[in-house]
């Protein structure tokens, strides 16, 4: 995995929010999913883990985005946490994973991923987390990823495409997204591997 990737463990995370703004509005869920590679060299999902956020103190809640998710912040049934604690809940065992892969840092595969790590890395500041086991800036972006490889860029639509099951009654739940965006990257990455395109990577690492 570390030489796959140079270095870095890609996880998958999504994230549930109460608006657009990273630093303004409410983090409600998170989850994430590590992955691992098979005797042959495969990309497959490994672990899921997930958390549900209390919304920060002053934090903006847009009715729309609430609305579109399902989600009721203050919903007791939720068992909700600080946005500390839920992060801790990710982090910790993301960082397990990559010293049991011999990497140096993880790095956050998401659908649109520019939105989930910014509000990532929001919380990770507000909290004061030092040790985000994260890349700060750099990502795997699976819509940019599902564009290339099947013509399709909104995450539903591409893993039709790409033969996974989608029930879009079970999206815009945290766990859902970041189990259905998982499957999508080993496909696209596995895919790569099996027309042999990392094998031209190798042959260039060989000769030089």
């Amino acid at each position: 995995m570390a030489n796959r990737f140079r270095g870095f463990l890609p996880v998958v995370v999504d994230v549930e929010t109460a608006g657009f703004n990273s630093r303004t509005d409410a983090l409600l869920e998170i989850a994430a999913v590590t992955l691992t590679m098979d005797e042959n060299g495969f990309l497959i999902i490994d672990q899921s883990f997930e958390a549900q956020v209390e919304p920060f103190e002053g934090a903006n809640l847009e009715k729309s985005a609430l609305d579109f998710t399902g989600i009721d912040p203050y919903d007791p049934d939720r068992e909700s946490v600080p946005e500390r604690e839920a992060l801790e809940n990710i982090f910790k065992p993301v960082r397990k994973a990559i010293k049991a892969h011999d990497c140096k840092r993880a790095i956050l595969v998401g659908h649109n991923a520019s939105f989930d790590q910014g509000f990532v890395n929001a919380a990770s500041d507000r909290a004061d987390i030092k040790r985000n086991p994260f890349h700060p800036f750099s990502t795997f972006d699976t819509a940019s990823l599902a564009g290339l490889a099947f013509g399709q860029t909104v995450l539903a639509k591409a893993c039709q495409v790409a033969g996974i099951d989608f029930d879009g009654k079970k999206a815009h739940s945290a766990l859902y997204d970041t189990t259905k965006t998982a499957e999508l990257f080993c496909i696209i990455v596995n895919r790569w591997k099996e027309l042999g395109g990392w094998e031209m990577v190798e042959q260039f690492e060989d000769d030089y």
